[in-house]
Parts: structure tokens; C-alpha cells; sequence
């Protein structure tokens, strides 16, 4: 047994050294040459370093696997402590597109061309034939066109992130198929329709960022179903109906920004008594109704922001006793009656009680 083990580790190293010495796969390295040529990065020279036959030792970005030879990681990033970019003193900047030449390389598990400002074009459909592919990050470029309609085909992915691009279409329904994913963010695009009603199915996902785009329909409640997901932001969309107060059940939810959308209807208690919540935005919306008096020592908001809507009676008197309220917002409703007194309220500014129709007291006019 010992034996075999040792003939499994040598036989491992010499591979390893094999592919060292031979340099990495011929099919990869002209898949890099193609991907390469595609782009134009004029100001750091990031791109000399990919010469000679091994594209596995010091070409800039790309990893590979020591055994095989093949490339795994293309990580570029153009937003980075890396000393280059420290040493220019600038960030990162290219134009061109996104060659689907980078699909030739079958063993890609991580593909990052994040922050470069001006890639434009599409996101190439091959993509989602990547069958290995665990991190796809396109952040921070001019990216147009739709998502790949069968991005679900990636069913290893853990990150998708597009954000801040300009891709335009609908959510593809073949998204809720990403079963392993972690983090999704969408945010920043030009992107139209409902958000997709199985959304639920990402039992994996703890960050779901949808935010700034303009997305309508109303909010799936089976999102609630997603017990890891502690960051949800659908803010600055389109977004009609109520909210669902399943939503404030979820175990892990700590961050909820709805702000800036058409949502209307009460505001469900559940959001305003789970303790677990710490950041939450409904503001410039329509709720209405009266704010539901369910706080009280478990509650820790950093942020809790119910400005510019139509919410009226009192301020509820629990608020001063909850634990902690760093900053909180109910300006710009019709709110009346005195302001309740206690240790949550003794820093807060006017302008977190204006322009409703007749509070008084600390810090506003005595009543």
C-alpha cells in the first residue's frame, strides 16, 4: 500500500513537472491569444507578460492547474493592490469586447474581467458551455445586450456577479437553476420585467443585489424561502404590490433595502419586530397605515429609514425601548403627536422627524 502510494505521489510530481517544463495546453494558449487580441489596455502593459509557450508561469491573471497543465483562473481585475497598479498610480482602464475565443478553455473555474470601464459588446452565449466554471465576475465595464438565457447551465457557479454594465432583457428564468450560487448581484443595469417567481430556488444564496434597475412586478414571496439569505437589495426599480411579511421571518435577513420603488400597503410588523434586522430601507414608496408599535429591547437598527411615504398616526412609543438605533428617517410623511423620550432618540437631529404634519417635542418644536 505504501508502495502504490508513493508510486501515486511521484508519478503526480513528475506530471506536475512535465507540465512546467512543457508549458500549458496549446488549445488554452490560443484561446488566451484570441481572448487577448479582442482587448486594448493601453496604460499598464498588463498584457506584455502573455508571450512565449507556457501561459502557466508569469502571464498576468492566468492560473493553471499544476497537473494537467490546463488554465483554471483568468483573473483580471481592474480595481487592485496589485504593486503594478500602485506603482502607475491609476486604476484600470481597457476598451474592446469580450472574445468568445475564452470559451475554448473547457477547464476554466474562474473567469474575472472586473472594473476596466469601457468593455463593451455582449456576453458571449458560449459562455454558459463553461460546465466548470465556479466564479464568473464582469463588474464595472459597458457590457450590453441580455444575460445568456440558459446561464442556468452553470450549475457550479457560486458567483455571478454583472453588475454596473448595461445589459438590458429580462432576469433569464434559467437564473433560479443556480443552485450552488452564493452571491448574485445584477445591480446597476438597464434590466426590465419581473423578477423571476421560483427566485426561491437559490437555497444557497446569503446576497441578492437586483438593485438599480427596472424591474416591476411585485416581490416572489418565495424569496422568504432562501433560509442563508442575510442581504437583500431590490432598491431603485419598479417594483409594485405590498411586501410580503414573510420576508420579516426570514432567519438570517440583517440588511432589506426596498427604497425607491412603487410598493404600497401596510408595513408588515414582522419587519419592524425580527431582531436579526439591522439595516432597513422602505423609504419613497407608498406604504400606509400607521408605523406598527412592535419594537422593544431586541431591537438593534443601525439604519432604519420609513421616509417620503404616507404613513400616519404616532411614532410608536416602543421605538424608546428599543437597544439601539443609529439612524433612523421619518421625514417627508404625516405623522402627528408628540415624539416618544428615551435613550434612542437623544441624538437624532431634527431632519430624522420634518416635514410631517404635526410632531412635536425633542428634537423638533416643544409640543
Amino acid at each position: 500500500m505504501a508502495r502504490h502510494s508513493f508510486l501515486l505521489l511521484a508519478a503526480a510530481i513528475i506530471a506536475a513537472a512535465v507540465a512546467v517544463a512543457t508549458g500549458c495546453s496549446p488549445s488554452d494558449r490560443e484561446a488566451l491569444f484570441g481572448f487577448r487580441q479582442a482587448l486594448n489596455e493601453p496604460y499598464l502593459g498588463l498584457f506584455n507578460s502573455w508571450t512565449g509557450s507556457n501561459c502557466c508561469v508569469n502571464w498576468y491573471g492566468v492560473s493553471c492547474d499544476a497537473a494537467t497543465g490546463r488554465v483554471t483562473d483568468v483573473n483580471l481585475r481592474g480595481e487592485s493592490e496589485d504593486p503594478i497598479f500602485e506603482k502607475s498610480g491609476r486604476s484600470g482602464y481597457m476598451t474592446g469586447k469580450l472574445s468568445p475565443a475564452i470559451c475554448g478553455i473547457d477547464t476554466l473555474t474562474t473567469f474575472v474581467v472586473a472594473d476596466w470601464k469601457d468593455i463593451a459588446g455582449d456576453i458571449p452565449a458560449c459562455i454558459t458551455g463553461l460546465s466548470s466554471l465556479r466564479i464568473l465576475d464582469l463588474i464595472g465595464n459597458k457590457l450590453s445586450g441580455e444575460i445568456p438565457g440558459d446561464i442556468g447551465r452553470l450549475n457550479r457557479l457560486t458567483v455571478l456577479n454583472l453588475a454596473d454594465n448595461a445589459l438590458t432583457g429580462k432576469i433569464p428564468p434559467s437564473i433560479t437553476q443556480l443552485t450552488s450560487l452564493k452571491h448574485l448581484d445584477l445591480s446597476s443595469n438597464l434590466l426590465t420585467g419581473e423578477i423571476p417567481k421560483n427566485f426561491g430556488n437559490l437555497a444557497m444564496l446569503s446576497r441578492a443585489m437586483l438593485n438599480r434597475n427596472q424591474l416591476t412586478g411585485s416581490i416572489p414571496v418565495s424569496i422568504s424561502k432562501i433560509y442563508r439569505l442575510a442581504d437583500l437589495d431590490l432598491s431603485v426599480n419598479r417594483l409594485t404590490g405590498s411586501v410580503p411579511f414573510e420576508l420579516g421571518k426570514m432567519p438570517v435577513l440583517s440588511v432589506l433595502n426596498l427604497d425607491s420603488n412603487s410598493l404600497k400597503g401596510l408595513i408588515p410588523e414582522s419587519l419592524l419586530s425580527n431582531g436579526g434586522m439591522g439595516i432597513l430601507n422602505l423609504s419613497r414608496n407608498g406604504f400606509e397605515g400607521s408605523i406598527p408599535d412592535v419594537f422593544g429591547s431586541h431591537s438593534y437598527f443601525m439604519a432604519l429609514d420609513l421616509s417620503y411615504n404616507n404613513l400616519k398616526g404616532r411614532v410608536p412609543e416602543s421605538l424608546a425601548s428599543a437597544k439601539y438605533i443609529g439612524h433612523l428617517d421619518l421625514s417627508h410623511n404625516h405623522l402627528c403627536g408628540s415624539i416618544p423620550v428615551g435613550e434612542p432618540f437623544d441624538h437624532l437631529e431634527a431632519s430624522s422627524f420634518g416635514f410631517n404634519d404635526c410632531l412635536c417635542g425633542n428634537p423638533l418644536k416643544t409640543c
